[in-house]
């Protein structure tokens, strides 16, 4: 999906930068990141290990869309997003990679063993620095 049809559909709109909301999704944001990294990684937390950094990816991205004059009602505008909007490809493959990867583990009962989550987390936190970089 691309920024035109996100627009079209009306996923996302035009608004007011909110700067306490920013710092309000930044914050809640570190909070997500910092509680997986409090987890021990095994075969039980892996899951959600992953989708913890992805929910912290996830609000970081709602607090770049917020200040950059965005509101953004689904993920995959996210990639538009970050591909047309901020001119980060790059940026946007990954995190639809991610994006799946969450999906498939919420919604499908995908398991993922201690080993593919670790590279993921690894993956993801390089993502999320990436990602503040933009602000």
């Amino acid at each position: 999906m691309d920024w035109k049809e996100c627009n079209d559909k009306k996923i996302v709109k035009k608004i007011q930068p909110d700067m306490n909301l920013v710092n309000s999704l930044i914050n809640s944001s570190e909070n997500k990141f910092e509680s997986a990294q409090r987890l021990e990684l095994d075969e039980v937390t892996a899951a959600s290990v992953i989708t913890l950094c992805y929910d912290s990816l996830r609000e970081l991205l709602e607090a770049l869309t917020t200040k950059k004059g965005y509101k953004v009602y689904n993920h995959e505008c996210y990639c538009a997003f970050l591909d047309e909007i901020v001119q980060e490809k790059e940026l946007s493959i990954l995190f639809n990679r991610f994006r799946k990867i969450r999906n498939s583990i919420s919604y499908y009962g995908k398991k993922l063993s201690a080993e593919d989550a670790s590279e993921i987390k690894s993956e993801l936190t390089n993502l999320i620095k990436n990602i503040k970089v933009l602000f």
